[in-house]
């Protein structure tokens, strides 16, 4: 009896603390000497909700000089989310990375889908150089358009040249996954500490 051979699904990659350690507070925790103001500023002027209300811009002088007249306390600290965004980031996650050189390795592409400013990730590939070793790659500041919106993941079907049935998606973002799946693609909710290499093997995508 024939065994139908199984396609490993291509993976996508998140970048924000899949590939890359993201938090604000690697930022603030240099400019607040009082850390229950750091947290107040981190819910209300500086808020995750915030954030990503602003990831699928080019440039962020427009949507914080907004912020500003909000909260204008904080006109100093919302500034420094431009000029030192850079610091929100602490590292590369270099296992994960690794399982993307690995994936590459074995002759498979890989693929890149995130929430990121454009001009910010301009100057991450400077840090990160594994930044452009994606075969495609899907910037929601570049896009106009941010997960989990269905058209951000078509954009990606059309760059990847892949049925969303043929991808395996790795987010840390529950929504995001959510989406992804809803879209037929297969998705691997990350979370810190995960074993992906393991998780990918477990799923046939290593």
């Amino acid at each position: 009896m024939r065994v139908a051979q199984v396609t490993k699904k291509d993976v996508v990659f998140d970048l924000g603390n899949v590939l890359l350690r993201w938090d604000p507070r690697h930022l603030y925790r240099k400019v607040f000497a009082d850390e229950a103001r750091m947290e107040r500023f981190l819910s209300e002027a500086c808020s995750l909700a915030w954030i990503q209300s602003i990831d699928g811009v080019h440039d962020f002088a427009e949507p914080i000089a907004a912020r500003v007249k909000e909260y204008p306390e904080f006109a100093e600290e919302l500034a420094l989310f431009d000029t030192r965004w850079l610091e929100t980031l602490d590292g590369a996650i270099e296992d994960n990375v690794a399982v993307m050189r690995a994936l590459k390795a074995q002759g498979r592409p890989v693929y890149g889908l995130t929430n990121y400013p454009a001009q910010k990730f301009d100057r991450s590939r400077e840090i990160h150089p594994f930044l452009d070793e994606f075969d495609a790659i899907v910037v929601s500041g570049r896009e106009g358009v941010t997960k989990p919106e269905p058209r951000i993941y078509e954009i990606l079907f059309e760059r990847s040249g892949r049925a969303p049935g043929e991808l395996l998606f790795v987010d840390d973002v529950a929504r995001n996954i959510a989406a992804a799946e809803r879209l037929g693609m297969a998705g691997v909710l990350y979370a810190p500490g995960m074993d992906l290499a393991a998780e990918l093997r477990k799923r046939g995508a290593l």
